[in-house]
Order: C-alpha cells, then structure tokens, then sequence
C-alpha cells in the first residue's frame, strides 16, 4: 500500500503589504506532499490562472480577499494533482516530447493561433513557454493515470441504462423542436384596442407578402426583445410548447409564416426557420450511458484521490 504523507502548513496572506513583505510570502511553503514542498507562490499561480477575467480586473485588495477565501480548495486540488504525479512516476507513466507537441498543436489549432500568437496568450498568463510545457506535461501524465486506474475500469451495464431510460423517460430530451422567429404585439389593457392591433397585424403581414424583409419589419414593429435581433428567438424544444402556439408553430413548414394568432401574452406572427427532427434512440440510448458513465467515474475518482 501506497504510504502517504502530506503536511499542511498555516498559509499567511495579508490584504496590504509592501513588496518586499510579498516576495517572502510568495515563497512561503503552505504543504509538504510526500517530502515534495507546496509554495504559496504555487498556490497563488494556481489560484490566478484559473480566475474568471472579471476577477483579474479587480484591484490587488480585493482580489487578495477572494483568493484568500479559495485557499483550502486550491490547496486540496493542488495536493491531489501532486499525488497523481507522484503515482504516475512510480508507474512508469511517461509524457514523450511527440505527445505533447501534438497536445500543442491541437490547442492552437482549436484557437486558430499561430506560434507567435500561442506564446503572447501565455505571456499575457504570466508562463513562458516552457513553463507551459512543463504543466501540460503534467496535466497529460495525470490524464494518463487516471484513464488507466479509473477510467478504463467503469462498465456501464446494460439493464442500468435500461432502468435509467425507464425512469426518466419523461424527462429525457429527444430534441424534437423549432428554430423560429416572431413579430409580437402584447396584449392592450383595453380590450376595445384589440381590432386596432389585429389591424396593424394585418398591415404587416401585407408588408410581408409584398416582399419586404422578416427581420426589418421585425424590429420595426416587435414590442418583444428578439426584435433587437430581427425576431430571431431560436430553437424551442417542441414539449414546451404550449396550445395554439405549438399547434400553429407544428402546422408550418420550414420558410412559412403564420397567420396573426392570439395567446394570452398578445398578438403573434410566426416564421418558422427550420424543424429539429427527434433524435435516434440509439443516440438517447448513447447519451444516456456516457452521463451513467461520467456519473459512476466521479465517484471512483474521488474515492481514488482520497
């Protein structure tokens, strides 16, 4: 059995401090993993390069305060990462310079960013590039171990799916809906104003027949916010729609638009764009079982890092 040892020290931050009072910080060691040693200044980057960018544009004080506040999740996700490594070294479990050129230049690739553009982002992060290289390194090598000790021994059985599709049928997406856009007119307080509405309903249902643009007419006449985009509202799962607008939006074919239909909101014009057929139930079936398999690797991972 693995013996493991982990020490964690009192980690000292302090809102307001001279330069000189940070640097001994930064270098303060906050956990000792196995006899390898965990610093502030580690922490600190950890912590900071995982800040959402509203965070990063807030003042040093502030910022301070929240990461202080972060400290003891940062420290356990920093300590289980050192034991991954740790156990993938005693493994064997290496990372060959090809690897992860190729984890390289998949990255650029997903960003369209050339060598140059790859090393400024990083710089902009605050890593050279072979600091970078060094934690992708690690972050492949710990994928590795995982995938060998956890990941590739979860089986999902067949009669869990089943049972699983048996119970959330109901609420299992089949991805049957709509992507539609519309003109809406809100309902009036007085009911003696419906003819007027209807009336302009009709004026620009005429605009349309005559050829005049969805979109323009959309955001020359929609009181509902799609209007800033045109009318666009986008795609609508088909059981969440309701009476006559689901019945109205089903009767359409992709192109058309709707007659001027009340709901209870107010007056509607419908362009339906285009229909979502229902997904395959072998593709459900699928879903369902990488969700039963995440599920179930969760917990085995957990329980492996402890």
């Amino acid at each position: 059995m693995l013996r493991i040892k982990v020490v964690i020290l009192g980690i000292v931050a302090v809102l307001i401090c001279s330069a000189a009072e940070a640097a001994v910080l930064l270098d303060r060691v906050v956990a000792i993993v196995n006899q390898e040693v965990i610093t502030w200044s580690e922490l600190y980057r950890e912590m900071e390069a995982e800040a959402v960018p509203q965070l990063k544009e807030t003042n040093e004080e502030e910022r301070m305060r929240i990461f202080k506040e972060s400290e003891p999740f940062f420290l356990d996700k920093l300590i289980g990462m050192r034991l991954q490594l740790q156990e993938a070294k005693n493994m064997g479990v290496r990372v060959t310079n090809d690897e992860l050129q190729d984890a390289i230049d998949g990255i650029m690739k997903k960003y369209s960013m050339s060598d140059e553009e790859f090393k400024e982002s990083l710089k902009k992060e605050g890593y050279s590039f072979d600091e970078y290289r060094k934690k992708l390194r690690e972050q492949i090598m710990i994928n590795k171990i995982v995938n060998n000790q956890v990941r590739s021994k979860i089986v999902v059985d067949e009669k869990e799916i089943e049972r699983y599709l048996a119970q959330e049928k109901t609420k299992l997406d089949d991805g049957e809906g709509f992507v539609i856009s519309q003109i809406f007119l809100p309902k009036p307080e007085d009911e003696g104003d419906r003819d007027r509405l209807e009336e302009e309903a009709a004026y620009i249902l005429e605009k349309l027949a005559d050829g005049e643009s969805f979109e323009e007419l959309a955001m020359k006449y929609s009181q509902d916010p799609s209007a800033k985009t045109g009318g666009k509202i986008g795609f609508i799962r088909k059981k969440e729609l309701m009476g006559d607008f689901k019945d109205v939006v089903s009767g359409l074919k992709p192109g058309q638009v709707s007659r001027p239909f009340w709901t209870e909101r107010g007056l509607h014009i419908i362009r339906l764009d285009e229909n979502i057929a229902p997904k395959d139930p072998k593709d459900v079936r699928e879903e369902v079982k990488e969700k039963l398999t995440e599920q179930l690797f969760s917990k085995k991972y957990e329980a492996w890092v402890k």
